[in-house]
């Protein structure tokens, strides 16, 4: 899979050791930045990766900041996003199964980098549902347009 990853200035460190875990899966990743603990603007790392994955260039994305909040507020300005913060594994999976998230944000200073890897690793597998929240999930995508 092709996943762009990005991260602030909160989030980078993790962002290697995630990048890493990545690899070893078997996962093309491609890096949006930033690359040290000098304060930076979270918003212009969302928007890179968002755009990366709205536009097809990647299959999924992956936002680390503080607590994940403001990269999925961020990327989900983007046409086509669904960026869902994610805190457990429950909720990792269920946002991929019934809301079909194309962009997983979490906290490095909310939640520790095994727990991260746990539930990235079951979000990327795990495949969303349809039916019922296909119609849901429209609706969502169907509001940018307003």
């Amino acid at each position: 899979m092709k996943i762009a990853i990005g991260a602030d200035h909160a989030g980078w460190q993790l962002k290697e050791d995630i990048k890493h875990f990545l690899n070893t899966l078997g996962h093309n990743i491609t890096d949006f930045g930033t690359n040290s603990g000098e304060s930076v603007d979270y918003p212009d790392f969302a928007k890179m990766v968002a755009i990366s994955v709205s536009s097809g260039k990647n299959d999924v994305g992956v936002l680390l900041c503080g607590t994940g909040i403001g990269m999925a507020m961020t990327a989900n300005k983007i046409k086509g996003i669904r960026a869902a913060v994610c805190h457990n594994e429950y909720t990792a999976e269920m946002s991929r199964r019934h809301n079909d998230a194309n962009v997983f944000c979490a906290g490095a200073r909310t939640t520790d980098a095994d727990t991260i890897k746990k539930m990235l690793k079951l979000w990327l597998s795990t495949p969303f549902e349809g039916g019922r929240h296909k119609q849901r999930v429209d609706k969502i995508d169907n509001l940018h347009r307003h």
